[in-house]
Parts: structure tokens; sequence; C-alpha cells
């Protein structure tokens, strides 16, 4: 019986010819990243070693990474504190992989990753984040973990008690129709599979639609397939793979790769044509509440937030500068933009679309996950209504149990922007 890719890879990981679901496995860990929580992790951590008279040292320095993105810069003197702790301890540890709060390596650990050809096909990556399922875009078993379990990666080097799951195959078909984008599809997504759909389960993507889909696009799928309760997304590595390593990311070592086998089973198969979908939007307060624009259009908004570790790559940014150029945003509209990494940023900044942004009267911030959580930067007031990129729409995501978010594609969020109002981009600002 054929294996599918995280069988594949769980095997690899575990010195085995092949693996079953629901075995029950200790697989090597590839990559372990973690970012502001590192404090409590670091906190457990020592926690292993105490009064053994072992000193504390991490399995591998060189396969951990620490990125702050959370709150930066440090917003209360309690981070300030955990974030220092955390840079001793990679100084202490001789972890390289540290992205501390700077203007030419930070960003958002979920970009920081693929960017700097940290995730390759086959790994087996963890973080102490749920969208650590975004690094499946380059066919790596990517998931997240808590604290505790984190503490025994860093001391063992591999995951404890990890159970083989079975594998959701979606197949994707047609060609995008102006104005949708892979944000929309994902959105899609989660409403036909509700946000418990694929609880326990991989998304494996496939079909042509995919296959000429950006990186970009790739990360947009993984990263939001934990919101319908999946382990993880995963996209076979192909050519675009091997492109983006090595022409983006700068990889020049060799990257093996791996798809998988034709015979493979699959829990359930879902077929998608993406030439009939229209402009999405995630309703409060839950990702699965997904209705085509039409049915949400002209409910007014007081915020749009463009980023994230979803949608604040550089393509995002280009359609968003594209639609702005201009043009203004409605005064009664907060527009906020958070480029997901300083390359990003700088990238952005070069093409001239941070001009634009300001011009239209859009501000401009560091890269961050600010708004997504709205607990350091862009939080609502009580009745306020935000149409977002970002990948969580639940109550008192974005700072305030009493707002509400919306969750779009970064053409409708700039459209929306322009109007003031959920606007459909097929009909323009």
């Amino acid at each position: 019986m054929g294996m599918t890719m995280v069988q594949k890879i769980l095997a690899r990981a575990t010195g085995q010819a092949s693996v079953k679901v629901d075995d029950v496995l200790e697989p090597r860990i590839d990559l372990a990243m973690s970012h502001e929580n590192a404090a409590i992790v670091i906190n457990q951590f020592q926690e292993i070693y105490k009064d053994t008279g072992i000193e504390a040292k991490v399995w591998d320095p060189s396969k951990i990474t620490l990125i702050f993105d959370h709150r930066v810069p440090a917003e209360t003197s309690k981070t300030a504190t955990n974030q220092e702790k955390i840079r001793k301890f990679a100084a202490q540890q001789g972890i390289l992989k540290f992205h501390d709060i700077r203007g030419d390596e930070g960003g958002i650990c979920h970009q920081i990753l693929p960017e700097n050809g940290y995730v390759r096909p086959g790994y087996v990556v963890v973080g102490t984040d749920s969208h650590t399922t975004s690094h499946g875009a380059l066919g790596a078993f990517s998931f997240g973990i808590g604290g505790t379990e984190m503490s025994a990666v860093w001391s063992l080097g591999h995951a404890l008690n990890i159970e083989v799951p079975g594998t959701i195959k979606v197949t994707v078909e047609g060609e995008f129709p102006p104005h949708v984008y892979p944000k929309d599809l994902v959105l899609h997504l989660i409403g036909l599979l509700t946000a418990e759909g694929a609880n326990f389960k991989v998304i494996e993507f496939h079909g042509p639609t995919i296959k000429k889909m950006s990186t970009s696009g790739r990360l947009v799928l993984c990263n939001m397939s934990v919101e319908a309760g999946a382990t993880s997304g995963i996209v076979p590595p192909d050519e675009e793979t091997l492109r983006y390593l090595k022409e983006e990311a700068g990889v020049t070592d060799k990257i093996e790769m791996m798809s998988p086998d034709p015979d493979a089973v699959y829990d359930r198969e879902i077929k998608i044509d993406v030439s009939k979908l229209v402009p999405q939007v995630a309703c409060p307060h839950t990702v699965d509440n997904v209705k085509p624009i039409d049915e949400v259009k002209g409910i007014k908004l007081n915020q749009i937030v463009v980023g994230s570790c979803t949608n604040g790559r550089l393509d995002d940014l280009e359609i968003v500068a594209g639609i702005l150029k201009g043009k203004k945003v409605a005064r009664n509209v907060r527009m906020i933009i958070f480029p997901a990494s300083a390359r990003i940023y700088r990238q952005a900044l070069k093409k001239g679309y941070l001009e634009i942004f300001m011009e239209a009267g859009a501000v401009v911030m560091n890269p961050g996950c600010g708004s997504c959580l709205g607990v350091h930067q862009g939080a609502l007031a009580d009745g306020d209504v935000a149409l977002a990129t970002t990948n969580r729409n639940f109550k008192g995501r974005m700072g305030n149990p009493k707002g509400e978010v919306y969750l779009c594609s970064p053409e409708t969020a700039a459209v929306s922007a322009i109007t003031g109002v959920i606007t459909d981009p097929r009909k323009g600002g």
C-alpha cells in the first residue's frame, strides 16, 4: 500500500521503510521554532535538568530558530524582560538562527523560515505556534506543539508520541478568475470542511492550479489549513519549490525531493474548480463562517488590516499598491499595513509601494504580527468592524471581544478601504 506525503516524511524521520495511519512515533526533528513564547519553553527546558547535575544544553543549536514577532518592539517591561531572557539563552546555547527586533532581518516567524531557506522538503518542523502549518508549502510536515513538548524536543531532538495522521487530498483545477486569489480558495475550502472538518488530519494539496501557484500562494493555503482543524497542510514539492528555495531563499546545497505514492490511501478526497469561485469573506466570529462577497457587501468598516503571516508578502503588497495608487482611504477608516518581514519591507520600499500606501492615508507598521492579535498594535474599539487579510476572526482576536473581524483577500481589503464598506473587488472602489 502506498504512502501519503506525511507518511513518507515520518518514515524517513524514524528510519522505517513505511508507516501506517495511527502508528505512534517519535520522529527526528529537523527544525524547531519558537517566538516570544520561548521564554516559557526555556523555563520548562531548564526544569528538566534541575537537580540532575547535568548542564542544560539543547540537542542541536543549528536546528533551533527563535524569532521575535508577536510583540515587536516590546510594549511592556514584562515583554522586554522575556525577550532579553531569550537573547541571553540564544547566546549561551549558540543558537544562530535567532531573529531579534532588527530592520535588516526581523519579521514574522512563518515568513522568516521560508525566506531564509530554513525549511526544506521532507523536513519535520515543529513550532510553538498553531500556524506552523504554513511550512508545508515547501513540502515539509510542519505542525504546532505546546511549550512542554518543545522543551522535550530541545532536549532530545525528537518529538514524543506523534500519531501518524490520516490525509485529506484536495485537488484544485481551473484558472483563477480576475479578482480571486488563493485566500479566496482557502476560505472556500474551510467553509466546505468546517472548523473541525479536518481535525487530526493533514490536507494535501494537488492539481494543475496548485502546480502553477507561487510559493506565496501555497503558504496561504497551508497557513490556514489549521483553521479547518488540520494538523498540517502540505504541498508536494515540485519545480516551483526548487525555484523558490534557490532563487528567493538563496539555498545552494542539494535539495532532496519526495512525493506521495500514486496508490496512497486518503481518508477523503475533495475537488475544487477555482474558475467558478467568487471573492470570499469569512464573517464573525469563526473562520468557517464563509460567504460569497455579494452576501456581505455594504457593511460599514472602521479598520482595514493588510499583512500577517497569511498575506503580508510582496505580491500581496503589490496588489494593494496597484489599487491604492492615486486614491485615498475613506476618511472614516483606519488602514494599517504590516509587511511580513524586513526583507519584504525593503523590497516594497524600493518599489515605491510604501509611499503609495502613505499617500493614500494608510499607516505602514514595522514587520510583525501587530493587529492580527491586537494586543500590541491596532486593537479595535467597542463596536468597531474590521476587514483583514489575517487568518483568524475569533471574538477578541483583534484585541477586543466587542469588535468584529471579517477576513478577505488583499484586493478585497484594498478596494474596501477606499469605499469604507465591504466592497466587491470585481466592481471596483
